[in-house]
């Protein structure tokens, strides 16, 4: 038996609602929302008991209770907030909403449903329709109206400031330990400390700065996700990061998030799309592109190209993005964009020559990629994979084992499904000869002590 509602209870006590009265309040809540629903005073009875009602239903008795108390109320306040997970529809968040509103509580249902681990989304695959519907609205969308709110908790420039500086730490944890370490951390944080934000009373200048923050953080929790190999929720959180950036007003960071989206479909083998995100990314923005960023995206587009074999393509990319890298300024480009430098691009360029074959210049390029601070360990062991590819595919495979042990080494502090991706394709290039030699067989009893190896069978 569901375990009595206290919290509705309370709430029904607090603005002086009946079973009767309430359930006539959610009738008229559902109507000015556009649904005709039926609702007696058996159906609150049950939700007093613990019944978790199917669809719209908990977020109308919130409303409903709501206007009664004088404050916004979530599914959460009533009592209904994990319970309603299971009734969750396997399209939440594939879609760019038309209101900020409706965004806000997607963010809150998705952050809900990803805590209690629920398998249709956070499992789910990826759809290529909803990254191209998501990119076309986001160019030709008109602006959002003024964001200013009305909530019962006062927000300003401190807390946006608080949602930046939390992500950031967050971030550094990420390059540092791969997206498996903190990201169920980060989403219990926006979850338990941002959801209310939004849901505050602020301006129309401090609510735009909001949703540009919590679409940064939104950036973050589906790089960490896609790293983490959840790439169903990953593509949620992005296309919902990319909404909030249209409510801010911030094409920059909404041609990042597309960049983001190209990069994972890189990844999962949709090439066609990826450079196709990774064209509205640089298109998007307009004018306001600058030079570090034009780069990023047009590395982005190179990638693609390379796994769709289009040599000329990707290097007219990859030219194009050396010359816009070589026009940055200190302040030419958002803070957030900072970490894409030469070599960022030089791993960059060291994964589109390999895809291409050409794995001298592939060594060559890569050989600059390589940042060996300890606050990048994800990206040197990637860049690290990359450069024992190269020379695997050169022949020259007792480098290329020592090259790869020095990427597992780095490896061992990283808890993400890329890098056993990574490790895989590295195998798989490992040919028949090169097994019977006695370098394969010193690398491996040495790779067999890392965890990485271990976890790629």
């Amino acid at each position: 038996m569901a375990d009595r509602n206290a919290g509705l209870a309370a709430l029904m006590q607090e603005a002086d609602f009946s079973h009767k009265s309430l359930a006539r309040a959610v009738v008229t809540a559902a109507a000015q929302s556009g649904e005709n629903v039926t609702c007696d005073h058996t159906y609150v009875t049950r939700w007093l008991k613990g019944s978790i009602p199917r669809g719209n239903m908990p977020q109308f008795i919130a409303d409903a209770i709501g206007r009664m108390v004088g404050r916004r109320l979530t599914i959460d306040d009533i009592g209904m907030g994990y319970a309603a997970v299971s009734a969750v529809q396997p399209e939440l968040g594939l879609d760019f909403a038309d209101r900020p509103e409706s965004t806000a509580k997607t963010v809150a249902d998705l952050w809900r449903a990803d805590l209690a681990d629920a398998e249709t989304l956070v499992r789910a695959l990826p759809d290529s329709a909803a990254w191209n519907a998501a990119s076309l609205r986001w160019i030709v969308a008109p602006p959002d109206g003024e964001l200013t709110r009305a909530g019962n908790r006062a927000v300003g420039a401190v807390d946006v400031d608080m949602v930046r500086s939390t992500a950031d730490a967050f971030s550094m944890l990420d390059g540092k330990f791969g997206g498996g370490h903190a990201r169920r951390a980060l989403i219990q944080y926006l979850h338990t400390d941002v959801r209310p934000m939004l849901d505050g009373k602020y301006s129309d200048d401090v609510g735009r700065q909001l949703h540009s923050a919590v679409a940064e953080a939104l950036l973050l929790a589906g790089w960490m996700s896609y790293d983490s190999g959840l790439h169903g929720i990953a593509q949620r959180y992005l296309i919902q990061a990319l909404r909030m950036t249209q409510a801010a007003g911030d094409r920059l960071l909404g041609g990042s998030i597309l960049s983001a989206m190209s990069h994972q479909a890189t990844f999962l083998g949709r090439y066609q799309d990826a450079a196709t995100l990774a064209r509205a990314a640089y298109t998007g923005p307009g004018p306001a592109l600058g030079p570090t960023m034009a780069a990023q995206f047009r590395a982005m587009e190179a990638r693609a190209l390379a796994r769709l074999g289009d040599e000329r393509g990707c290097d007219l990319a990859l030219v194009e993005a050396e010359l816009k890298l070589s026009q940055r300024t200190a302040d030419s480009d958002p803070a957030y964009i900072a970490y894409f430098d030469e070599v960022e691009l030089a791993a960059e360029i060291g994964h589109c020559f390999r895809d291409l074959g050409r794995s001298v210049e592939a060594a060559e390029r890569g050989a600059g990629s390589i940042f060996g601070d300890g606050l990048n360990n994800r990206s040197d062991f990637f860049a690290t994979m990359v450069q024992a590819e190269a020379y695997l595919n050169q022949g020259e495979i007792g480098h290329g084992f020592n090259i790869a042990l020095s990427a597992l080494q780095l490896g061992e502090r990283l808890k993400s499904a890329r890098c056993v991706h990574y490790v895989r394709e590295f195998q798989g290039r490992v040919t028949d000869r090169m097994r019977r030699t006695a370098d394969f067989r010193d690398f491996k009893d040495r790779a067999g002590s890392y965890r990485l190896w271990q976890d790629s069978p």
